[in-house]
């Protein structure tokens, strides 16, 4: 069984537990979550898959169990450990029973004040978590006895980092408010080069902000953020989705964006920017679509 992120809502929603990041952390990270599989094994006794499209920023991989499968792209890693995650590729983990992960879902990770981190050399395969988190404090998580008191001693260690380098913000706070406004205000229309304007830099200084921060360009973090948002919508209110909202021209400026950002080998069958559109077009304004590309 292949539960696809925008199709299986329900569970994604039932199945991991979620908690915002304390606003003193929101520059950095979006959430935490942890797996809640116990009730699932009965009936998945030889495991499940769960499918998640593109995003921006980059997961910290917790493993709390025994181990699984992580597919990044068309690459499998088998994972035993921790791992470093980014998610600017579709990615899919195979589940089996006696696994559980703990996870955080950043936008950028307040290590790089501590390593002097570019992240865009982390941008294509999964990587030891141990390169970026000291043992103690991971071994301390794992420990814990529940969610909440994971969420609560990670809260803490990111706290100090940040308050440690708060002197060194500026660029990370450029980036967060670059992509805090975009999403905000559905503006992804924006050359960057009038975000650099804005704050008094070059185009290729911002570049590098985006890259060293996200591991990828500013162009790039902005349109993952931008078709996702997109396709929230259309699952979630299909009656008052309009693509001009987003920026696209037309519909079928919007379905070809769409279909690149759900094209993965896995999904072929299932065909899911045309399942999608079936809550916006007839199947005649489907099938003129497919004939325009």
């Amino acid at each position: 069984m292949q539960h696809v992120e925008f199709f299986h809502t329900d569970h994604f929603h039932q199945n991991y537990q979620r908690q915002k990041a304390d606003e003193s952390i929101s520059y950095f990270i979006d959430f935490f979550w942890e797996t809640d599989f116990d009730e699932l094994w009965d009936q998945y006794p030889k495991g499940f898959s769960d499918a998640l499209f593109p995003n921006t920023g980059y997961t910290y991989l917790l493993n709390l169990g025994t181990p699984f499968v992580m597919q990044i792209g068309d690459r499998k890693f088998d994972m035993k450990s921790d791992g470093f995650l980014p998610r600017h590729r579709a990615i899919e983990c195979y589940h089996q029973p006696g696994n559980k992960l703990f996870g955080i879902k950043f936008k950028i990770s307040p290590v790089i004040f501590e390593k002097k981190i570019n992240f865009s050399e982390y941008r294509e395969y999964i990587f030891p978590l141990s390169y970026l988190m000291d043992a103690a404090i991971l071994s301390q998580v794992k420990k814990a006895g529940t969610f909440n008191d994971r969420v609560y001693l990670l809260t803490q260690y990111f706290e100090k980092i940040i308050q440690q380098y708060s002197g060194s913000l500026k660029p990370i706070q450029i980036v967060s408010e670059i992509l805090a406004h975009c999403e905000n205000n559905r503006d992804f229309v924006t050359p960057v080069e009038e975000f650099a304007k804005q704050y008094g830099i070059s185009s290729r200084t911002l570049q590098r902000y985006f890259e060293t921060a996200t591991s990828i360009s500013t162009k790039t973090a902005i349109q993952i953020m931008r078709i996702r948002k997109a396709t929230e919508q259309l699952v979630s209110d299909p009656d008052n989705f309009k693509s001009a909202d987003y920026g696209y021209y037309d519909h079928s400026h919007f379905y070809k964006h769409l279909k690149s950002f759900l094209q993965k080998n896995t999904l072929k069958k299932l065909q899911p920017h045309l399942k999608l559109l079936e809550k916006l077009h007839s199947k005649n304004r489907i099938e003129e679509l497919v004939r325009s590309e």
